[in-house]
């Protein structure tokens, strides 16, 4: 792989965009989840107990202990970080010089003091990963001062790091759906349940769930491909296996975004990708033209036996994917028949290996990217800068290889015996940084839930207790005929949870006494969690005076036998009762609020009249009117636009041309280091001084030319030429 500055920034841009929509999705809902009056109110979570700020800090590092001091609640300190997050993350996606590392300090502490007081809705895997990918980019992203930013030679090592980070998300969750054993991934039936038992389907899911059973069967066979074996293309030394495992993770990820709505997890993953590809490959999509260097006869050898290494990877990759799937082409069904030829015994013999395989792959990759940089460090010409170059080296050197060794831990939580062999030290290292969320286990779709039908909790209300209303929510089915929505990159965490819920009993999900308790009050903000038209919410104008909630399951409707669609998205079966009928001062939901801690401790702070709470108040009455989706796709497209708009404004015909300078002076030429070493030989300094002087004059000609005095601001040109200068000095 070649130089990686654009991948980096093409990275930066996007996960300051993921940022923005992470913020401002959780900023609409605070007051739902999180208020004073919400379904778990944050401010539980901060309790007063004398202590100075720094030990509450350490119990638990979040900004929100400085809200008093703002005159601020918790629900507003909760609003102002999320608020103060997307503006920051907009203003980076909109302007390139915003992408600094301090920056990314800033995004990840306001997302971490958010997430310390999440509880229940803050705590999904994307969550963590976000995050983890957050901390990483403080050390991916440049610092830019007001006198330049120099292109740290340390930049292939940290960048490693999210490289890294992409193979244990891809690996593992691959890994995690063999290891659970669950008998839909093992019999390759796991996508016919997939479609209609995901938490948020989209529309495009309905068509995915009717197509026939060999293709559903083919697509977890190819699901397996991409996640078990073609992680460890990431880190093979030719360049084409690097671009063919980019494809094959974005590929996966884009379906997974056209028929399942998982907010910007999915778009988080594709920003990972971007790690594996080099500038070369960005300016081919970019359409530019890059001069190639004249290939000796070494260099065709070598690129025709990659040639022949990468068809024999790919050969021996298909041989075994239809070995171990047993994939026959059935002609006279017109299909492809597909089983899994290898016992649970096998792939844990075969995880064993693999696991401790994978580690040392990776100490060599990082091994080989440490000692490129440190070379490249200590061809820096002059001392002060060589000295500064390594001591950054050093520096970044030492906390990659940290990050590496802490990352184990949680990574070998897929293989017990090399999970137990990992170094005490490391071990220890690794439960101090834990509750940062530095580094995370992953494992998505361990077992697909819903075999028997998708399990869906239905809330009623009713004024009488014998005529009963259902509460239809904005985004999870409920309705039969309302068709499921695109709602990507938002995550309604009231839906997802109701998703988690209905897979269990109610006592499993505390958090819905007080949902229920909420809705009985009639307490606006919870209602708009589930409608955010209060018209189309059945009691609006009064709250209900009896609620209860039934279990039911739900499946996808076929097509007519004429192949035309069905007047419904969805049939359903009632199951049984999941929350019996309460209403306020009733035994059970008091006795259910109390056993959880979910009662209210005492009245409720009145909010304060300054004038940050009234801007923070005005602020989300105008944000919460609007669509979430198409509040976040606002935002993006609005950040986009004036992204584009810069950089076309900073275009000039003096970038469109090559330039006619020398080298920047990070590294000495080869062909300098060679000459000085032959310096002592009297009759090749004769010859050198004579080209020297030649060469000089042509440089003072080319100096009074017009046309290279345009490019008098490039800072490395001037500074070559003058050490040149000085060379043709001593040595005249």
């Amino acid at each position: 792989m070649g130089e990686t500055r654009l991948a980096r920034h093409i990275f930066l841009w996007c996960l300051s965009a993921i940022y923005m929509f992470a913020f401002a999705s959780v900023y609409v809902q605070i007051p739902g989840l999180y208020g004073n009056e919400g379904v778990l109110p944050a401010r539980w979570m901060l309790r007063v107990s004398g202590k100075s700020i720094w030990e509450q800090l350490r119990d638990a590092p979040t900004l929100l202990w400085f809200g008093p001091r703002l005159g601020l609640d918790t629900q507003q300190c909760m609003e102002l970080l999320s608020l103060a997050g997307a503006v920051l993350s907009l203003a980076a996606t909109a302007l390139p010089v915003l992408r600094d590392c301090r920056v990314y300090l800033v995004l990840w502490v306001l997302y971490m003091s958010l997430y310390q007081v999440g509880q229940v809705f803050l705590y999904f895997q994307w969550d963590s990963l976000l995050l983890e990918v957050g901390f990483l980019a403080i050390l991916v992203a440049p610092m830019n001062m007001p006198w330049g930013c120099r292109a740290g030679l340390h930049d292939n090592v940290t960048f490693w790091l999210v490289r890294w980070l992409l193979f244990r998300l891809m690996f593992a969750s691959g890994v995690v759906k063999l290891t659970s054993r669950c008998p839909t991934w093992w019999g390759l039936t796991a996508l016919t349940y997939h479609y209609e038992t995901q938490c948020i389907p989209t529309p495009l899911a309905w068509f995915a769930h009717q197509l026939p059973v060999w293709i559903q069967k083919l697509s977890v066979v190819g699901t397996f491909v991409i996640e078990v074996p073609g992680p460890f293309l990431f880190f093979s030394p030719i360049r084409r296996h690097m671009l063919t495992a980019f494809y094959m993770q974005v590929l996966l990820q884009v379906l997974i975004i056209l028929s399942g709505n998982y907010n910007f997890f999915n778009l988080l993953t594709i920003t990972l990708c971007f790690s594996l590809l080099d500038d070369q490959h960005v300016n081919f999509w970019l359409c530019r033209h890059i001069p190639q260097k004249e290939r000796t006869l070494l260099h065709t050898v070598m690129a025709w036996v990659c040639v022949l290494v990468e068809l024999a990877v790919y050969g021996i990759l298909g041989y075994w994917t239809v070995y171990y799937f047993d994939l026959k082409v059935e002609w006279d069904k017109k299909s492809i028949s597909s089983n899994t030829e290898f016992t649970h015994y096998e792939f844990n013999r075969f995880l064993k290996a693999v696991v401790v395989l994978s580690i040392w792959i990776g100490v060599l990759s990082l091994t080989w990217e440490i000692v490129t940089a440190m070379f490249r460090s200590a061809c820096v010409k002059g001392v002060l800068w060589r000295l500064w170059s390594t001591v950054q080296w050093a520096v970044f050197a030492t906390a990659a290889t940290t990050m590496f060794a802490i990352s184990l831990v949680p990574y070998t939580y897929i293989e017990y015996e090399a999970n137990s062999n990992i170094w005490p030290g490391v071990r220890k290292a690794f439960q101090l940084t834990d509750r940062y969320q530095l580094v995370n286990s992953y494992g998505l779709f361990r077992r697909m839930t819903g075999v028997g039908g998708r399990p869906e909790v239905i809330i009623e209300g009713s004024m009488d207790g014998s005529t009963w209303t259902e509460i239809e929510f904005m985004y999870k089915p409920g309705n039969m005929s309302a068709a499921p929505l695109v709602v990507t990159p938002h995550q309604p965490r009231l839906d997802w949870q109701m998703w988690f819920a209905a897979l269990g009993p109610h006592t499993q999900s505390p958090w819905f006494s007080s949902l229920v308790y909420r809705l009985l009050q009639g307490k606006r903000d919870v209602i708009r969690l589930i409608q955010r038209d209060e018209s189309r919410y059945p009691f609006s104008q009064q709250p209900p005076a009896y609620i209860r909630a039934h279990r039911y399951k739900y499946w996808f409707t076929e097509p007519k036998e004429d192949g035309s669609l069905p007047q419904r998205w969805w049939r359903r079966v009632y199951v049984e009762e999941f929350y019996p009928i309460v209403h306020l001062g009733d035994g059970f939901l008091n006795h259910m609020l109390d056993q959880h801690g979910l009662k209210d401790k005492g009245p409720v702070r009145r909010s304060s009249d300054a004038w940050l709470p009234r801007v923070l108040r005005s602020i989300g009455e105008h944000a919460r009117d609007v669509p979430t989706p198409l509040l976040l796709w606002t935002l993006f497209s609005s950040a986009a636009t004036i992204c584009l708009v810069n950089c076309l404004c900073s275009r000039s015909p003096a970038h469109d041309r090559p330039l006619a300078t020398s080298p920047p002076p990070q590294h000495a030429p080869e062909k300098e280091e060679q000459e000085e070493e032959s310096s002592g030989e009297v009759d090749k300094e004769e010859k050198e001084e004579q080209n020297k002087e030649s060469e000089g004059e042509d440089k003072g000609e080319a100096e009074e030319d017009p046309v290279n005095e345009e490019h008098d601001g490039d800072d490395s040109g001037e500074e070559e030429i003058s050490k040149e200068s000085g060379h043709l000095g001593e040595r005249k």
